[in-house]
């Protein structure tokens, strides 16, 4: 298909590292060279990987654990630091590149006033927390003051995986990470983090308080679609029927990252609307074409491959 004739491609769960804020945080990444190199870049190698697979824009990100594991006093500069060198790179190819800003959420007032900069400021639009911050989760009330900033500005919360705390690893995991390391991460240990943190943001009330919050989840909604009808027979009690399901299915984004799965988008889609679901690759840790090339093939008509391609994230994000 002709560049003209296809539908416009934004992919928003793409990757960099801040150099100044990679140097916080070993990581196996570090000793990837070709990983590195496109982690490093905001530029030409990753603009030209871009064209090769035809998609028009990327939202880039800092990758995990960013500036969640960090403390408040050093955090804060750091966050405001790298957020105004992710702005460069975005004034430099201003049709190509967009931000999520890396927030000091150990700082949670700080936080959401650098979420009030980086957005009315830099045009970031929205920003990325990488699971708990310092072992704690984001549904905590001691965060729900950048809830309510993100309500305020209308720009969604990206909660991003991490791994899992220390306590989670050494009863679920340890035994198999010897030989097969990757159970702790994409494999499977993302997905129970950041699904728990996604249960654990509808039980805490914070979209009772902030009803126009918006977050969006990755991979496919951590398997949340999948389990949503089963999570809210659980919760009803008696004659209370639980609302879990509703509120995922009004207060939820999910994107494709990293997860081009044919049958479980079609899981998403019966279960959210093709409305919620946003086109991401996850990139550099995930290359750009089969995700592209997935989508051309999916068995959906026109209207809604552009939706997800970027009609969606145009609107959630103001694009």
């Amino acid at each position: 298909m002709a560049a003209k004739d296809r539908p416009f491609v934004i992919a928003l769960e793409e990757h960099y590292w801040d150099a100044e804020v990679a140097k916080t945080f070993e990581s196996a990444e570090a000793r990837k060279p070709a990983l590195r190199q496109r982690l490093d870049d905001l530029g030409a190698l990753r603009l030209r990987e871009m064209d090769e697979a035809g998609i028009d824009v990327q939202v880039i990100s800092h990758g995990a654990p960013s500036t969640q594991r960090i403390d408040a006093a050093s955090a804060v500069p750091l966050a405001r630091r790298a957020n105004d060198r992710l702005h460069e790179a975005v004034r430099a190819h201003p049709d190509r590149f967009a931000g999520f800003a890396a927030l000091p959420t150990a700082d949670p007032k700080a936080a959401a006033d650098e979420l009030e900069r980086t957005v009315a400021r830099l045009g970031f639009k929205g920003a990325m927390v990488h699971g708990p911050t310092n072992g704690v989760f984001f549904d905590d009330k001691r965060f729900w003051p950048i809830f309510e900033r993100a309500q305020a500005l209308d720009v969604p919360l990206y909660i991003h995986p991490s791994s899992p705390v220390p306590a989670v690893v050494e009863a679920y995991y340890r035994d198999y990470l010897k030989e097969f390391p990757q159970l702790l991460t994409a494999a499977w240990g993302y997905t129970v983090e950041t699904a728990t943190h996604g249960i654990r943001m509808i039980l805490s009330g914070a979209f009772d308080k902030y009803p126009r919050l918006k977050i969006i989840l990755g991979h496919l909604g951590e398997s949340l679609p999948f389990s949503a009808w089963r999570i809210n027979m659980a919760l009803s009690r008696g004659d209370k029927p639980s609302t879990f399901r509703d509120t995922f299915n009004e207060h939820f984004w999910i994107t494709t990252s990293g997860n081009f799965s044919t049958p479980a988008l079609m899981c998403c889609i019966m279960e959210m609307g093709v409305d919620r679901i946003l086109f991401s690759v996850d990139y550099p840790f995930v290359p750009n074409p089969p995700g592209t090339q997935w989508m051309a093939d999916l068995p959906l008509g026109l209207e809604d491959r552009t939706k997800i391609l970027s009609g969606n994230t145009k609107r959630l994000l103001r694009m």
